[in-house]
């Protein structure tokens, strides 16, 4: 008898075992749709599952090898390691964010995730920890230096994201004045510049946050050109389930203590070289 015959019953019950455990997980998570505590089971797991769009650089973003860095990455890391629990990143499309929440596949939206009031009907917030702004961005070679300037050409913008509302809201600002009064919609940042690059779009509506980063780290970054916007300024916060109020309980405290021991501070310098409004926690 082979030695995979003589080991298969140990196999297979090891394979239960497993099944079993992510089974509990998964109805776990499927009665927090209905009757939202998600702390009580992330504090019992020990593990808590943050979803994000792995290419919004700096908050949160792959590297070559693969692994998931970035503001926000080490920031949800620093908040539960105050309590003992572990946190996974999972990439979704954003577009579907508030859809995953809902459906359990994911316990929080940390990810450059701007406070509003469209997501605030849907979903709890934790307190605001960091201030951006929507910046329309382009090549210096189209020649255009205010948003009137767009009349006639064609913009684009990630869907889901908080440009993408504010273009909605106010239309008279950008959507009024581009080619079929509509911009792109990208599945990413990333995949806007590219077609801003290649002159498909002519400008690119974005996060002030990513475009200053994204943009620093271009070898031609002087041949862009970044233009204020009259959209509100925004503050991103953490995205939870209507009635998770214990989480967010946690979750604000955390960023209190983070900002009186110093490791805020610490994130802030290794990302973006300065404070972030890191006084905006404390409020």
């Amino acid at each position: 008898m082979s030695k995979l015959l003589k080991r298969s019953p140990l196999i297979i019950v090891l394979l239960l075992i497993v099944l079993g455990l992510s089974g509990c997980r998964y109805e776990n998570r499927q009665k927090m749709n209905t009757n939202p505590d998600t702390w009580s089971v992330v504090s019992k797991q020990k593990e808590i599952v943050v979803g994000l769009d792995d290419s919004f650089v700096p908050m949160g973003f792959q590297t070559k090898s693969g692994k998931v860095v970035g503001y926000d990455v080490d920031l949800a890391r620093a908040v539960f390691k105050l309590y003992g629990i572990k946190v996974d990143f999972q990439p979704i499309d954003w577009s579907m964010n508030v859809t995953e929440l809902r459906n359990g596949t994911i316990d929080l939206i940390w990810n450059g995730f701007s406070i509003n009031p469209q997501r605030e009907k849907k979903l709890t917030f934790s307190k605001p920890y960091l201030k951006n702004e929507q910046v329309l961005v382009s090549k210096k070679k189209n020649h255009i230096a205010s948003f009137a300037d767009m009349k006639g050409k064609v913009a684009g913008v990630q869907a889901g994201s908080a440009g993408a509302m504010d273009i909605d809201n106010q239309p008279k600002l950008l959507k009024d004045r581009i080619k079929g009064h509509s911009p792109i919609l990208y599945d990413s940042f990333t995949e806007a510049f590219i077609d801003l690059n290649a002159n498909r779009i002519q400008g690119l509506l974005i996060d002030s946050i990513y475009a200053g980063y994204y943009i620093g780290h271009q070898k031609n970054r002087a041949s862009y050109r970044s233009i204020p916007s009259e959209f509100p300024s925004e503050y991103y916060g953490v995205g939870m389930r209507k009635g998770d109020t214990e989480l967010k309980q946690k979750i604000d405290a955390g960023l209190d203590k983070l900002a009186k021991n110093g490791e805020l501070h610490k994130i802030d310098m290794k990302w973006f070289g300065t404070d972030r409004d890191s006084t905006l926690i404390n409020k």
